[in-house]
């Protein structure tokens, strides 16, 4: 890891260069209890909100709790694992609420519905080309789910009965779900290095989708270790909301948004702070 002009601060250590890329904003190091900290930093711009964060919470609520419904309702039954998944990829594209009220929090705008509800429009291009990036991975890991589970059980497309006989009582049940998992966990982790910083950072600066997403990689390599314990948490309390019928949703997707945007800005060191 190729380092240059790196200094101590109260973040830790501060990199402009990494892997052989000079960064423009440079990446900090941050330490093993910063999650638990962006964790309650989010907590508290959620109880600042008020209204206007449990607004948007309740909106990505009841649309995937009516995407979950017809899913279900439908004959993607056998696919409810990766199809689920998606959520996990565009999670960080529909917290661009989340971001924008914790960043007039910090600034001390005024929170308006619409102004927040439109405030990815400055930055439709950039964060539309993110959004494809996350559909992609998507679309690719629903694809590979597929042919996983045709290459184990020799077909295509399986009623929800065959799905669970075959993943709960055969014995391909069990290296199906170990390469299944191994799999999306590739991908997911793909994922969440392009965007931890990237979306966020989208949000609060006038930047190309490119320099975003290797900001967001470069922050990821220096902090492995942290975010590796950081996207744990995300998991789990996404994970917790959707297991109860995404009422939990309401309030852990404004938490886990807020508190992305103070990840951010301890990740990266932004001009004129």
């Amino acid at each position: 890891m190729a380092r240059s002009d790196t200094s101590r601060d109260a973040q830790g250590l501060r990199y402009t260069s990494i892997i052989g890329i000079d960064l423009e904003l440079p990446v900090n190091q941050v330490t093993v209890e910063q999650p638990w900290r962006w964790l309650l930093a989010g907590w508290q711009d959620f109880v600042r909100a008020g209204s206007v964060s449990l607004f948007f919470g309740i909106g990505i609520a009841l649309i995937s709790a009516l995407l979950i419904f017809g899913f279900w309702q439908s004959d993607l039954r056998p696919y409810a694992f990766p199809l689920a998944a998606g959520f996990f990829f565009m999670a960080p594209l529909l917290a661009v609420a989340f971001y924008e009220i914790s960043r007039r929090l910090e600034k001390g705008l005024p929170l308006n519905v619409v102004d927040i509800a439109l405030s990815w429009r400055p930055h439709a291009g950039q964060l539309f080309t993110m959004g494809l990036i996350m559909m992609f991975l998507h679309l690719a890991w629903e694809r590979i789910a597929m042919l996983i589970y045709a290459g184990f059980f020799n077909v295509e497309l399986a009623s929800w009965e065959h799905f669970l006989g075959a993943v709960l009582f055969s014995t391909d049940g069990i290296p199906f779900l170990m390469v299944g998992t191994a799999v999306g966990g590739v991908l997911a982790v793909m994922a969440f290095a392009i965007g931890v910083v990237a979306f966020p950072m989208l949000t609060d600066r006038d930047c190309g989708s490119l320099k975003a997403i290797v900001t967001s990689i470069c922050a990821t390599v220096v902090n492995w270790r942290v975010l590796i314990g950081w996207g744990a948490l995300i998991v789990l309390f996404t994970v917790a909301g959707i297991a109860t019928f995404c009422i939990g949703l309401v309030v852990t997707m404004p938490l886990i948004g807020h508190a992305s945007w103070h990840a951010y800005r301890d990740l990266v060191e932004t001009k004129n702070d």
